[in-house]
Order: C-alpha cells, then structure tokens, then sequence
C-alpha cells in the first residue's frame, strides 16, 4: 500500500505552492531589479524557477511523487490503470484538487511576501494559436521526459533533468513554458510580471491537456510499457506503509 492519500495530497498542495511561489516571487524580483530590461528579467525568472523545481522534487518526490502538475498525474493514472499502477481514479482526483489549489496558495504567498495585495486579477493577455502550440509543446516534453526517466530507470536525475527541461523551456517556447494547468491557474491571481489573465486560462489549459495527449502517443511509440513504471513518477516514494485514508 502507498502513503496515506492525505499525506501525500498535502505534498501535493504544499509542493505546488512553493514551486508558483518561486515562480511569482522571482518575477516581481525580477522585474524590480532588473527595470526596462525584458530579457533578463526572463533569465533570472527561468533561472530561479528551475532550481526551486529541482529542489522540490527532492523534497517531496519521496513522499508523493511530486508530481505537481496535473497534466503528468493525469497521464500517470492513464498509463497504469490496467496495470494497476500510477494513481488510482480517487488518488488522481485529490491529487488535482491539492495542485490547483496549492498553486492559487503559491501565488497569493509570493504577493504577499512582496508587499502587494494577496490576490489581484492579472491584465497580462496570453492568447494565440501560437502560444498554444508553445504550450502543447512543453507539457508534451515535460510528460515525455518524466516517464522515460522512470521507464529507464533513471528516476534519480529527475530533479536536474526537470529543472533543467522547464528552464530551457522558459526560453524556446514563446509562451515562456507554463506546461501546467495548476500553475497557470495559480498565475491569474497575481498581476505581476508572471501573470496571465483569467480570459486567457482556457486556451492554455486545453493546450497542456493536447500536449499531454501527444505525449501518451509517443509515450507509446518509444517506451512501451512505460505505465509499469508509472509508480516512479517523478521520483520513487518512500517504502511502503499502511495506507491510512
């Protein structure tokens, strides 16, 4: 039996929190250190993002997986379903539960802590069949990456090859790789420099579920039985308890 669903649930919360936490609050450092300068303002958003997500999956990769990220729990559950892997249907819907709420938690955190209101509707519009190609993209290569590391058997580099892939990805994808509904559903709250406005949610959430649809087929086409590994997505947990609920 795995850890106990609340527990690992809070991971959840917790863990995606302090990931738009890190992605909210390195933006408004950002773009108050760096006035008028656009791109380095990317930069040292990328940079901070990426190392706070390694870290994370350190932390709480033991305890739930840290999946943190809807797309990838989603895909887990749909890869291990028949084979009684991945996340059962409950587990997913908690799952989802605590990553979107977490991520709304995160964001108010990072504007609290710079001194602004806990929650403003962002003005940023993110909207175009080109960012949504972006978007599909990222979350493609996010999925792809996390489940061929644990098909593999190299679960171990996750929190470098993570963090890696989502700050090279900030810089190849015009939409700055969001590849994460909880994420971006996080980012309408805060109208800073890693905002995205409420009217623009749709188009990026649909675009991250195609991506993670892509994913399942070359999922398939490269790593088949990659859903016996599913649960070493994206870390292996720790050693198996009773499973209270």
């Amino acid at each position: 039996m795995r850890l106990g669903l609340a527990r690992r649930a809070s991971a959840e919360f917790v863990g995606t929190a302090l990931l738009v936490t890190a992605v909210v609050g390195s933006g408004i450092a950002a773009a108050r250190l760096s006035p008028g300068d656009v791109g380095l303002q990317l930069l040292e958003n990328a940079i901070a993002t990426a190392f706070a997500l390694g870290a994370l999956i350190l932390v709480f990769g033991p305890v739930s997986g840290a999946h943190l990220n809807p797309v990838v729990s989603a895909v887990d559950w749909w890869l291990g379903r028949r084979g009684g892997t991945g996340l059962p249907g409950r587990d997913l819907a908690a799952y989802s539960t605590a990553q979107a709420t977490g991520a709304v938690a995160g964001a108010v955190l990072a504007n609290l802590m710079y001194d602004l209101p806990a929650a403003t509707w962002s003005r940023t519009d993110r909207t175009g069949a080109h960012l949504w190609l972006a978007e599909a993209v990222a979350t493609a290569g996010l999925v792809v990456l996390v489940f061929a590391l644990a098909r593999s058997g190299r679960t171990s580099t996750a929190p470098a090859a993570v963090g890696a892939y989502i700050g090279a990805a900030y810089w190849f994808t015009s939409s700055t790789s969001f590849a994460n509904p909880a994420v971006t559903i996080g980012r309408t709250v805060t109208d800073t420099f890693a905002g995205i406005a409420p009217a623009s949610l749709p188009g990026f959430v649909i675009a991250q579920l195609v991506g993670g649809l892509v994913a399942v087929s070359a999922l398939a086409a490269w790593y088949p039985g990659a859903e016996r590994a599913a649960d070493a997505v994206v870390l292996p947990r720790l050693p198996q308890e009773s499973d209270t609920r």
